[in-house]
């Protein structure tokens, strides 16, 4: 496997809450995350609200400052990078898609005006109006969009087509990485299949990197070669997607598998022979406050960090 395109190492960041007339309080939202994103790989991280997902991909695009530990970039500390065109730089190659599209996306502006202002921020294109449509039709051809839709607002738009134009203006700066934060749990489920095929096609042309965060193991296993299952702020199983969903091994992991609907299942089986899924989780949060710095490896490219069950 080539060189990976970022590492993140004993990653950790720290929240002060309170202050004012009030008590600060320290609260660690990251505790010690490790893993590395490849060109033309997916990885997902997986795992419920509040674990830390979302931070990880801030701290990526720099809006966060870590605490402690370390994130390259080819090789680059980002916490090096202080001047303005180091950073513009780094963020045109390192792009956000967020959660909601209509939310990241103008409604007073036309698609044409999204895809334009990035291409002249970060000097993609030259300055002269032949050189950026034909930039433009480019970009809408990537991502399967017809033509007009330059001309169309936001509101004239589906959900997944307002998601392929996040992706278009990601491209549409260079972008390498794409930290993808829960990209179609807003969609319909029957349109969320052609934003994910997208996604792989963009991976598989144009050897870009996916962070995949995400609560949906269905999705993962569809478009993530590696996953990381985060709870509580530590990555605790890692490695091959098929490995983990076939043989999971941290309880929290269990948890998350067991949640997804079996829709071969009949609805009395599930009744009578389902396990109380809330009390297995009022158990794993009773063991796991307490950071296991160690970790066993259970298969070619499966790890899991030991935990400690309940009293």
């Amino acid at each position: 496997m080539s060189k990976p395109v970022i590492e993140v190492r004993d990653l950790r960041k720290t929240f002060s809450i309170g202050g004012g007339f009030g008590k600060v309080e320290q609260f660690e939202a990251l505790r010690g995350i490790s893993f590395n994103l490849y060109a033309g790989r997916t990885l997902a991280l997986v795992g419920e609200s509040g674990c830390g997902k979302s931070t990880v991909a801030r701290i990526l695009t720099k809006v966060h400052p870590y605490t402690s530990g370390e994130v390259k970039y080819h090789g680059q500390d980002i916490a090096e990078l202080k001047r303005r065109s180091e950073i513009k730089a780094y963020r045109s190659e390192v792009q956000m898609v967020f959660q909601d599209p209509f939310g990241s996306l103008n409604p007073t502006h036309t698609i044409a005006h999204h895809l334009k202002r990035p291409l002249l921020i970060h000097k993609q294109v030259p300055n002269n109006e032949a050189a950026i449509q034909e930039k433009l039709q480019e970009l809408i051809q990537m991502v399967e969009l017809a033509p007009d839709t330059l001309e169309k607002y936001p509101h004239q738009l589906s959900g997944g087509q307002r998601q392929r134009v996040n992706l278009a203006r990601a491209l549409g700066v260079g972008s390498k990485v794409i930290l993808a934060d829960e990209p179609t749990s807003m969609l319909d489920v029957s349109i969320r299949l052609g934003v994910l095929n997208l996604m792989q096609r963009m991976k598989k042309e144009l050897g870009i990197g996916f962070l995949y965060i995400t609560h949906d193991l269905a999705t993962a296993h569809y478009i993530a070669e590696e996953t990381a299952v985060m709870y509580r702020g530590q990555i605790v199983e890692w490695g091959d997607t098929a490995q983990i969903l076939a043989n999971p091994q941290h309880p929290y992991t269990k948890l998350l598998i067991s949640s997804v609907p079996d829709p071969d299942l009949p609805f009395e089986n599930l009744l009578s022979e389902a396990p109380n899924f809330t009390q297995d989780a009022d158990k794993i949060r009773e063991f796991s406050g307490i950071l296991q710095e160690t970790y066993h490896q259970v298969g070619d490219n499966h790890f899991v960090r030991n935990w400690e069950k309940a009293a």
